[in-house]
């Protein structure tokens, strides 16, 4: 049975949600307390939707968010004018440069405009505009969702393009061919994403248990690097030096295995990783599974 959203929060007290407030620097943006709390409670009921966890746990979980990103989004969702304006100087670069990653330019821009108008929330219902913000959920950077639906978007604007090509009227236009390879993103991009994903769950399973627990810590439960070191029993620099030195390895060996097994040129490996940058597949947040309980 799904928890309601405000049941997850029933056994908190209002000082938590104020502190939390007030670390995520809500006022900057013109956002009560009250306002925030709507934004903490729908990622509560989001994290805990098959169950009713313990007033700890949620805590515990509200803690790990990137609450300045939360914020920021809230009072976008909103309409607010100072938040906006932030908005589009710090991240317009950033979904302007994944949208780009092999588009035409005029392409580019009309992915972007159209994840700017889910954002903004032109569709409404009940009366209330309904904003795509309302489904970040503070547990990734904004800046890392972000690249997550402009990627998304990409994908889905060309699986939509092959519905609509029409059927071939002789050999020389069946998919595959010059006239058909503009339906794709690039050339290649699924052999080399697949190859990549291949490599990617190798290098975790691989991993030790330790470093394998750290990086879930951090990329799939969102934890900061102080409440990771915490759980390991270990300062936060510790964890942020071996959280790093985990990334390296695991790009190393998935080098390896992309050169040494799969066959790929030096130009063919940097392709599989320029994709893999813009594919939500590459997200460690969904890729890591969640830590065992117990």
């Amino acid at each position: 049975m799904a928890t309601q959203p405000d049941d997850v929060l029933a056994g908190l007290g209002g000082g938590l949600v104020a502190r939390l407030a007030r670390k995520a620097r809500a006022d900057r943006w013109g956002l009560g307390a009250d306002q925030f709390a709507a934004a903490l409670r729908r990622s509560a009921a989001h994290r805990f939707a098959d169950r009713l966890p313990p007033a700890a746990e949620v805590e515990q979980y509200l803690e790990s968010l990137q609450l300045e990103d939360l914020a920021l989004a809230c009072a976008c969702a909103r309409g607010t004018e100072s938040a906006w304006e932030h908005f589009v100087r710090e991240y317009r670069p950033v979904i302007l440069r994944i949208a780009g990653r092999g588009q035409a330019a005029d392409r580019a821009r009309d992915v972007a405009d159209s994840v700017y108008a889910d954002l903004y929330g032109l569709d409404e219902r009940d009366g209330a505009r309904r904003s795509l913000f309302d489904y970040f959920h503070g547990r990734s950077t904004l800046a890392g969702w972000l690249k997550a639906v402009v990627a998304q978007r990409l994908v889905d604007r060309a699986r939509a393009a092959r519905r609509l090509e029409p059927l071939p009227e002789d050999e020389g236009s069946l998919p595959g061919t010059e006239s058909g390879a503009a339906f794709e993103i690039e050339p290649d991009r699924q052999r080399f994403l697949r190859l990549a994903r291949e490599a990617l769950a190798g290098a975790l399973a691989d991993l030790e248990p330790r470093d394998r627990l750290r990086l879930s810590l951090y990329y799939a439960q969102g934890m900061k690097l102080a409440a990771v070191g915490r759980v390991l029993g270990e300062s936060e620099a510790t964890s942020s030096r071996k959280l790093e030195r985990t990334r390296s390895a695991l790009r190393a060996a998935i080098e390896r295995r992309l050169r040494e097994q799969d066959r790929l040129t030096d130009a063919q490996v940097e392709q599989c990783f320029e994709h893999a940058r813009t594919d939500p597949a590459f997200d460690l947040a969904r890729t890591l599974p969640p830590p065992e309980q117990g």
